[in-house]
Parts: structure tokens; C-alpha cells; sequence
């Protein structure tokens, strides 16, 4: 326990799924809290798990300027950070032949865009020992057909965090991404799909796995929890899957 005492925590997309999960464990192990969301409403129900000591900010991922705003009243609030977990991110189907610019840049804008530039303009307040933790997918390694530009976006993600990880490791910051598999979130249960698709999918999916399952938030929340951790000390541009051996029978 508390192997996050005195430290101070963001984590963007906090308000649901692997952001909350991963915000009642920080807690837990004794960090200050500020999470981001889109939904005030998700917000305000997720400050009301944390408690009322847990800066809660709306805020879009993928606009500059919100992310100016964002970290401005991190800074007020707490004045530096500790630990980066950019967790926010979209997905939807992007089949070919019907996929448009504009589902292209949302997408991207969100996904990737938002990422660069949240730790570029955080720099100032991630303090020494600062880790950074990007949540990326395992669609960065397989083929996904009706999700490639969201595939595409999580690996540039993927390319992004060794790059940055070599660009910062020198300040002492440290950066270093998850790789969810199938995991049980409220934002997988939306997909815009039909009910029968979506359920064909999901079966699909767990007939699939080795572990016939989906994740659990926590289980990728604990994974998190290292990285954020001294326990993790040394491990530097990393991509850790949690997907319960998903890859090993969706790669070539």
C-alpha cells in the first residue's frame, strides 16, 4: 500500500472504464487525483467514488486550447505532476469504403494529436522521477479492418512512446505505454453498432481468446499502478499487453 503517497496524479478519460478504475487504485495507494472527461455528469459520479479532494476538469482530449485550460488548473491546484496517464481516446467503425475526413481527423485528433501535445505542454509541471503512461491497443499489432484508422492511431501511440521516451529519459521522466485487449468498459458496450453485430462480435472475441474472457478495468488499473510506481523504476519506452494472450492467436 501507498506506494503513491505524496505523489500527484492526471489521468485523462478518468471518469469511466480503465481511467476510473486506475483513479480508485492511485487513490487507494495514496496519490492526489485530477481527472479529465468529456461528461459532466460521468465526472461528477466518478468524483463521488474518489471524493470530493479529486480535481475533476472538463475537458477535450484532442483541443489545444482545453488542454492549455486543463493544465493551467492542474498547476493552481496541485503545481506539479508526478504521474501522466493519458488514457482519453476514441473509437468507432471506420469501414473503407464508408469512413469520412471528418470521423478520420476526430479520431486522430483525440487519439494522437491530444497525446503529443498533452505531454508537450505538461513538461513544465512533471517534476523529476515523472512517469508517463499511454494507453495504446492491441490493433496496433493485428489487422482490423473495420477499425483502421483507429488501429492507425494507436500505432502511431505506440511509435510515439519510444520516441518520447528516449527524448525525455534524460529529465528523468519516464515514458511507457499499456496495451488493452478486450476489456469490459462502458465505452466498448457503446460502439455505434447494431445490437446483433455487436453481440456476434463480442462472442466472437471471447470464443477467441486463450482466456475466453474479457478484462477487467482493474486488471489493466494494476498494470498501470506499476508503471506509475518506482516498482517500475527501470523499464523505459515499454508497450505492456494485458489482453489475456489475445495477440498470440490474432497475429500471423
Amino acid at each position: 500500500m501507498n506506494k503513491l503517497n505524496g505523489k500527484t496524479a492526471l489521468i485523462t478519460g478518468g471518469s469511466s472504464g480503465i481511467g476510473l478504475a486506475t483513479a480508485r487504485l492511485f487513490k487507494a495507494e495514496g496519490a492526489r487525483l485530477a481527472i479529465t472527461g468529456r461528461d459532466r455528469e460521468r465526472l461528477a459520479a466518478a468524483r463521488a467514488q474518489l471524493g470530493d479532494d479529486t480535481l475533476t476538469i472538463v475537458s477535450e482530449a484532442g483541443c489545444l486550447n482545453e488542454i492549455e485550460a486543463m493544465l493551467a488548473q492542474v498547476d493552481q491546484h496541485f503545481g506539479k505532476l508526478d504521474i501522466l496517464f493519458l488514457n482519453a481516446g476514441i473509437a468507432e467503425p471506420t469501414p473503407l469504403e464508408q469512413a469520412t475526413e471528418a470521423q478520420f481527423d476526430s479520431i486522430m485528433r483525440v487519439n494522437f494529436k491530444g497525446v503529443f501535445f498533452t505531454i508537450q505542454k505538461a513538461l513544465p509541471l512533471l517534476k523529476p522521477k515523472a512517469s508517463i503512461i499511454v494507453t495504446t491497443s492491441i490493433t496496433n499489432r493485428s489487422g482490423t479492418p473495420n477499425f483502421s484508422v483507429y488501429a492507425a492511431s494507436k500505432a502511431a501511440l505506440r511509435s510515439l512512446v519510444q520516441s518520447l521516451a528516449l527524448t525525455l529519459i534524460g529529465r528523468d521522466i519516464r515514458v511507457n505505454a499499456i496495451n488493452p485487449g478486450p476489456i469490459d468498459t462502458e465505452g466498448f458496450n457503446r460502439l455505434p453498432l447494431p445490437s446483433e453485430v455487436f453481440h456476434a462480435i463480442k462472442s466472437d472475441i471471447e470464443d477467441r481468446s486463450p482466456i475466453k474472457r474479457f478484462g477487467a478495468p482493474d486488471e489493466v488499473a494494476k498494470v498501470a499502478l506499476f508503471l506509475a510506481s518506482e516498482d517500475s523504476a527501470y523499464v523505459v519506452g515499454e508497450e505492456i499487453v494485458v489482453d489475456g494472450g489475445m495477440t498470440l492467436v490474432c497475429l500471423p
